[in-house]
């Protein structure tokens, strides 16, 4: 099976995905290879770098989960656009199975089956072949499945489709990061910032915008159509360029003078509602608004529905004031300036002009992290954490934390009787305490508290993984969604509210559940879940793993304002992923919550009180 061999991440997620379903179709002897692939699949998907750049670089083994077996068959998929150990393992089923595992819910037995019975084998098109027979009503009538499966296959088919392929926030970050480092070795350069949706904080990119502040526009442009990770140049014009990387991520370059640089970030950076209504409210007091600068509005010009002037002429020297930075682009029109992550239209500009902007939460304001997954060996049904707790706290003294909660998941339910799932975390328990008696000693280190703790699973009829003996041995729980996603609204806000309701719940672990550019979140009524979480002390996370930023900047913004307080955590799976919090804070943000409303930025004193650790 030939591939091309600049593979975005998603690609080869779901080749590590594929082998590993091969390996589990094979029976409980390959069970180990098994979980290895699955394992480095979900590494994959929280590398912030692009996986071919990382081959090039000699690092994949520097992957949490990418072992030298692994890496050893990417490193020849990377070279010759194929892999002879892959090929092998998925010739074993048609080809139209691993497409078919694209559609969220269909796994690689019910794939196998129905590429089977319906009779598609080559991936090419095999989505399409399912939605037909789909809509013929072929599906319901084969075994085990029925009109309900049908419609879910269906449903979940009409959404893979209107889902428009983005980049991760953070892996758009990693982009731009490295590419603005490239233009900054160049000397005429004398600012360079991301634009448009990443620089707002947006959960997912498409293509990455970059202002460059230079006073030789044609030097800047020459040095960044060298840039040395460039797959062609698409266009160079006067002052702006385009390059084309690996995945098909196209960066626009815009150049301006140092002295209407201001503008250019501030008009580029949106959003078009913003930019929208701020344009209406300057015409407003007689002005036009552009990228470079703000002028007075001519007698006969007019603003039309979308915020442009209309029977613009080209501005007169004098007419057009100019600005360095945006500061000073907003403190033109009598008003603070505006974070990036509010410019949404959701009444910033007002609260500008008002000067009752909030202050925002920042990375600096974070005392702890409050979702962990280390390597203990609690034998949880999914997601094992890869590295120590030990390397995890090194980790966490050099971000300066104060406290951190290891929170695995709960031991597999299937797999244990409940008087093994209590043995299981009792020496969790013990573990921690040795820990914690060693950080006492140790003075020097600057996280004084770990904390004990689980993520467990809410199951379908509310109740949750977890024996109640063993609420004894954990200082307080997080809750979560792993099942069951298309339950009706009424069932399943039902189902989250008795998983809060134990005693020694205090956190909702990725509300939505989302995944993103994967599935949609849970359905449920936020206004319910709002208020019972304020009534009754409870907590929403917004997780900072790359493919969640659950809870969604929207809902935060809407829980924000009924007064719900907020916990943060990387939901991390090795130690590298703790530096991803500031992604976290950027939805925090973007949905106007200040440090008080967020639990982590207590001291360890302040937050001892409000965890039910008796």
């Amino acid at each position: 099976m030939a591939y091309n061999n600049r593979l975005s991440n998603n690609q080869i997620s779901h080749l590590l995905r594929s082998v590993a379903a091969v390996y589990a179709l094979k029976g409980e002897k390959f069970t180990f290879q098994s979980i290895a692939y699955q394992r480095a699949a979900d590494a994959v998907d929280h590398v912030t770098s692009e996986m071919a750049s990382l081959w090039e670089e000699g690092k994949l083994q520097a992957i949490p989960g990418v072992g030298p077996s692994i890496a050893k068959h990417l490193d020849e998929l990377f070279k010759n656009g194929r892999s002879k150990h892959f090929d092998e393992l998925l010739s074993s089923y048609p080809q139209a199975t691993f497409e078919l595992m694209h559609v969220p819910g269909v796994g690689a037995r019910t794939a196998i089956k129905l590429s089977k019975v319906l009779g598609i084998s080559r991936a090419k098109g095999a989505i399409d072949r399912l939605e037909k027979a789909a809509k013929k009503g072929r599906i319901r009538t084969i075994e085990g499945f029925g009109e309900d499966s049908e419609l879910k296959i269906l449903k979940a088919i009409s959404e893979i489709k209107s889902r428009e392929r983005r980049m991760l926030l953070p892996y758009a970050a990693e982009v731009a990061d490295d590419l603005i480092n490239w233009l900054r070795a160049n000397a005429k350069v004398v600012r360079a910032e991301p634009l448009g949706s990443l620089r707002r904080g947006v959960a997912t990119v498409g293509d990455i915008d970059i202002a460059v502040s230079t006073n030789d526009p044609k030097s800047v442009i020459k040095h960044f159509t060298q840039y040395p990770k460039k797959q062609r140049v698409v266009e160079v014009g006067p002052v702006t360029a385009s390059i084309l990387l690996g995945s098909e991520i196209q960066v626009d370059l815009y150049t301006q003078p140092p002295a209407s640089f201001g503008s250019l970030l501030q008009h580029l950076t949106g959003s078009k509602h913003h930019n929208i209504a701020l344009r209406t409210y300057a015409s407003k007091i007689g002005y036009s608004l552009s990228e470079y600068g703000i002028a007075k509005l001519l007698r006969g010009q007019k603003i039309d529905a979308q915020g442009k002037t209309q029977g613009l002429q080209k501005h007169q020297e004098g007419k057009l004031s100019r600005f360095e930075t945006e500061e000073e682009f907003y403190q033109f029109l009598k008003m603070d300036w505006i974070p990036p992550e509010m410019r949404e239209d959701k009444g910033e500009i007002k609260a500008a002009l008002e000067h009752k902007l909030p202050s925002l939460v920042s990375i600096g304001d974070i005392r702890g992290d409050l979702q962990i997954h280390s390597d203990f060996p609690i034998e949880p049904s999914h997601d094992l954490g890869i590295d120590s707790m030990e390397s995890i706290l090194t980790e966490a003294d050099a971000l300066g934390y104060e406290y951190l909660a290891f929170t695995e998941h709960n031991p597999s339910v299937s797999g244990h009787t409940p008087a093994q799932i209590v043995d299981l975390v009792k020496r969790k328990e013990e573990k921690v305490e040795q820990i914690n008696y060693s950080r006492v000693k140790g003075y020097e280190k600057r996280v004084k508290r770990v904390f004990n703790s689980l993520e467990i699973d809410i199951k379908p009829d509310g109740t949750l993984g977890l024996p109640e003996k063993a609420y004894e041995h954990i200082d307080f729980a997080l809750v979560s969604i792993h099942s069951s996603f298309n339950m009706g609204r009424d069932t399943m806000t039902k189902r989250v509210l008795e998983g809060l309701s134990h005693p020694k719940v205090k956190i909702l672990a990725h509300p939505s559940a989302r995944k993103l550019n994967e599935r949609e979140g849970i359905d449920v009524d936020w206004e319910a879940i709002f208020e019972y979480c304020v009534k009754n002390n409870k907590w929403l996370e917004i997780d900072a793993e790359p493919a969640r930023l659950d809870l969604s900047d929207s809902l935060v913004f809407e829980a924000g304002k009924r007064g719900v307080k907020f916990s943060m955590g990387t939901d991390s799976h090795n130690k590298e992923m703790l530096k991803g919090m500031k992604y976290g804070v950027t939805v925090a943000r973007r949905g106007w919550i200040t440090a008080d409303q967020v639990i982590n930025t207590l001291t360890l004193d302040q937050i001892l009180p409000l965890l039910p650790l008796s």
